[in-house]
């Protein structure tokens, strides 16, 4: 895993996303720095990422957006729900309602390996740091 820093708000995507715990952030090689770190980063795809709709609202989530939930969110989240157990709205919602350090505790208990204190990777499963499922 590297030297990666603590899961803070900075790492909670636009979308709901934790990119801490996301495979693009957790390797070492072609590292992303994450949705919220990505000024400079030469790999911006994200549509959701550089909506013009989302980015006009206040804190930056979709959830804000007006045109909420959209057909790309709509995507994405049945996608996470479908092959990650991991839902973009259910986040969204948890933010909205409990607030940003609730959810990044809930994350941080959801995600972190009781082996070795290693990070969850969503995508994979398992914990990056000792291949265990933690």
């Amino acid at each position: 895993m590297g030297n990666r820093p603590p899961l803070d708000a900075s790492l909670i995507a636009p979308c709901g996303m934790n990119c801490g715990i996301c495979l693009g952030y957790l390797r070492d090689k072609n590292h992303c720095p994450g949705c919220r770190g990505m000024d400079n980063y030469k790999n911006v795809r994200c549509v959701i990422r550089k909506c013009e709709h989302r980015q006009k609202t206040e804190s930056g989530f979709c959830s804000e957006c007006g045109r909420f939930p959209c057909a790309r969110m709509k995507q994405l989240d049945k996608r996470y729900r479908t092959r990650y157990a991991m839902s973009m709205f259910a986040n969204l919602i948890e933010i909205k309602e409990a607030g940003m350090d609730e959810f990044i505790r809930s994350q941080v208990g959801r995600y972190t390996c009781k082996d070795c204190g290693g990070t969850i990777c969503v995508h994979r499963g398992y914990c990056w740091s000792c291949k265990g499922k933690g």
